[in-house]
């Protein structure tokens, strides 16, 4: 894994219009030389604060993975020199060790807990579940039909598209700044920005961390950016690079939005209403060079109505979101009152012991 100048923060996943959350954890699993950390736990048994211990006791570069439904605590950490990651291996992002001891390490802090005091309080913490499941399935149905407003813009700027010429363009430009290395592309999987309680949330000091060359493709509907950022992760990996690919959560499929390549301390990033980006000596690829303008018009009040609806959609998947977090902290409270914090950090040192710092 390329290591960049500081650490980096990312999604490993969030909240998707293709049925519920959609998690890119078990990329991590897939790496061969990666050993994994995965932490099974209840909420508020300190599986957040165990993991951001870490990260400072480790001293050096790490990749913090955050929580999309709150932000401020994490789902995971990559420790690129110790050839290690921990994660919040439960719901909703599970992922099992399918070569346990071989591969994975199981960190479990069930028996942390006093199930007595929780037991006594069952009534109140199955509601509680239940009640942020509901929340977050009104908040999915949101983000869902945003998705779809958002894949008929792509398509009508699509129509509207010269391919040719934005396929020229993005050719000459792999070319000129992805020379061939004659080794194998490598990729890694992550999301830069989510939907969360707090808004969009986009991590752009990862950007920054990674490149000093940042080409941003400035483009509303995505159309065109989309495109580009497709035809230059193929050439980078062709050309043998170790890239990130920041696929686009508000998207049915798998979409890369954007690329970054720590290596040659270049990345390529989409801007538009939801994450606009602006950096210091950026170079800016306005896409509507590549659009028949006229054809546009015809769907200007189309285009306009369509984007004030996803901005509210949006606007109440956050909402939701944010009660789905009040209910969850609710939840942690009773978990964090059954709770022995000592053994947590009996826990935590054992995995630092384990990993290496």
């Amino acid at each position: 894994m390329v290591e960049t100048k500081n650490s980096m923060d990312f999604f490993m996943g969030a909240l998707s219009p293709a049925g519920g959350f959609r998690g890119y954890f078990h990329h991590l699993d897939q790496q061969p030389d990666l050993w994994m950390y995965l932490i099974k736990a209840g909420p508020g048994c300190g599986k957040s604060t165990m993991m951001k211990r870490l990260a400072e006791r480790s001293g050096q570069y790490v990749e913090r993975l955050h929580c999309s439904s709150d932000p401020d605590s994490l789902d995971g950490v990559i420790f690129p020199k110790n050839n290690a990651a921990i994660i919040d291996a439960t719901a909703p992002h599970i992922v099992e060790p399918n070569y346990p001891g071989a591969k994975q390490t199981v960190v479990s802090l069930f028996d942390t807990l006093d199930d007595q005091i929780l037991k006594e309080h069952s009534t109140e913490i199955i509601q509680l579940f239940d009640r942020c499941s509901e929340l977050q399935k009104s908040a999915n149905r949101c983000i869902s039909s945003a998705s779809l407003l958002l894949h008929e813009q792509q398509m009508i700027a699509l129509s509207a598209l010269d391919h040719k010429k934005l396929s020229g363009y993005t050719e000459h430009l792999a070319q000129r700044l992805l020379p061939s290395t004659g080794k194998t592309g490598k990729e890694h999987l992550r999301l830069l920005s989510a939907v969360t309680p707090k808004g969009v949330v986009c991590y752009r000091n990862s950007i920054v961390a990674a490149a000093d060359k940042i080409i941003v493709f400035e483009d509303e509907q995505g159309a065109a950016a989309q495109k580009a950022i497709s035809i230059l992760r193929n050439a980078a990996l062709q050309a043998g690079y170790e890239i990130y690919t920041c696929l686009c959560p508000l998207s049915q499929s798998e979409t890369a939005e954007h690329l970054l390549i720590p290596s040659l301390g270049l990345a390529f990033v989409t801007s538009n209403r939801w994450h606009p980006m602006q950096f210091e000596q950026q170079q800016t690829v306005h896409c509507s060079r590549f659009s028949d303008k006229s054809a546009l018009a015809c769907h200007k009040n189309r285009l306009r109505l369509s984007r004030q609806t996803v901005e509210e959609l949006l606007r109440q998947t956050s909402e939701y979101q944010r009660q789905a977090k009040s209910t969850h902290d609710q939840l942690e409270a009773f978990y964090r009152s059954a709770a022995d914090f000592g053994k947590v950090e009996k826990i935590t040192q054992q995995v630092a012991e384990k990993i290496g710092f």
